[in-house]
């Protein structure tokens, strides 16, 4: 496995703007712009740009807050990386053209095409959420309650131990089934390449080619890190709240980890966003596992991945200095 390189969050400068890695491109944010750039198979860069809507109150205030900001990033997550998959494979054929599926025929009949698109990217969005809940939450859970019915004498707070051990161990095999494939580890190295951009620019670092290509890959405000405190952030609750109130009903623990859900989202950005903005040696220690598991998400791009690590964050950046500080 990679050696972390030393990653400290100690920058002169933290910055808001972030993004995600795509097929063959990155989407990039910062506090009013949301670009998106693909690299065509021509070479050439696909560009797209949406300026972004301000939340309302409501979604400013904490713990909410949490909450709104993970929602946009799915839908938006989902939308750009069906945006990318069909620039990347513009121009090129294919022995076999796929047919549209039922539910694409079905939109494109009863809706306007950009109508039936925002609908169908929600539906990938909630699909998505509904994928992760299930394989990393619910899934351990079932498996406890079924070693329940061989050993009925475990004690909760075991059970609850042995949950979220289920959770972290399904999630790194994941990752790392992940980062196995040829396909994922191309958009992981857009990943680090986006990394890399960041940190270049909170360095205040012209935004070359070369400069960037010398910055590390693993981020302390990075996505993957939020991912994991989502599942400790569970773990603890699992444990405080499950076993003092004696919850054995496999099927009510299910139901009560999807009603816990959006406080463990809305407590997980709270707390990188604390994490994330200092770097005394707790919040260090804090994030070490985030960063470990960057391993896996992130990897040495090639030069034409920074340059569209370069264009995606230059086309976010806020025109006035400090607007985009973390």
């Amino acid at each position: 496995m990679a050696k972390q390189e030393n990653s400290s969050c100690a920058t002169p400068y933290k910055t808001t703007c972030g993004g995600q890695a795509l097929i063959e491109g990155i989407m990039m944010q910062g506090p009013e712009k949301r670009a998106v750039v693909v690299r065509k198979p021509d070479g050439e860069l696909d560009i797209t740009t949406d300026p972004i809507k301000p939340r309302g109150r409501w979604a400013k205030l904490p713990l909410v807050r949490g909450v709104f900001v993970f929602g946009s990033a799915m839908v938006h997550g989902v939308k750009a990386l069906m945006h990318s998959a069909e620039v990347s494979e513009e121009g090129v054929e294919t022995e076999d053209e796929e047919e549209p599926g039922w539910l694409e025929k079905w939109l494109e009949a009863h809706f306007p095409q950009e109508k039936a698109m925002s609908i169908f990217v929600t539906i990938a969005a909630v699909l998505g959420i509904a994928f992760s809940v299930g394989l990393f939450i619910l899934l351990p859970t079932a498996i406890t309650g079924l070693i329940r019915l061989v050993w009925p004498e475990m004690s909760l707070w075991v059970q609850a131990v042995l949950e979220g051990v289920l959770k972290a161990a399904i999630f790194l095999c994941y990752l790392w089934l992940c980062s196995r494939t040829k396909e994922m580890r191309r958009v992981f190295s857009y990943h680090g390449a986006e990394h890399k951009a960041i940190y270049c620019y909170e360095n205040a670092l012209e935004l070359t080619v070369e400069n960037v290509k010398k910055q590390p890959r693993h981020h302390p405000r990075c996505g993957t890190s939020f991912l994991f405190v989502v599942i400790v952030v569970s773990i603890f609750l699992s444990i405080v709240i499950f076993t003092p109130l004696q919850i054995q009903n496999t099927l009510l623990r299910m139901v009560l980890h999807l009603v816990l859900l959006p406080i463990i989202v809305g407590v997980t950005y709270e707390f990188n966003r604390l994490v994330g903005g200092h770097d005394n040696v707790l919040c260090r220690v804090l994030r070490a596992p985030g960063m470990w598991m960057q391993n896996f998400t992130t990897f040495e791009p090639d030069e034409s991945m920074i340059e569209v690590a370069i264009t995606a964050l230059n086309l976010v950046l806020p025109e006035k200095k400090g607007s985009d500080a973390w």
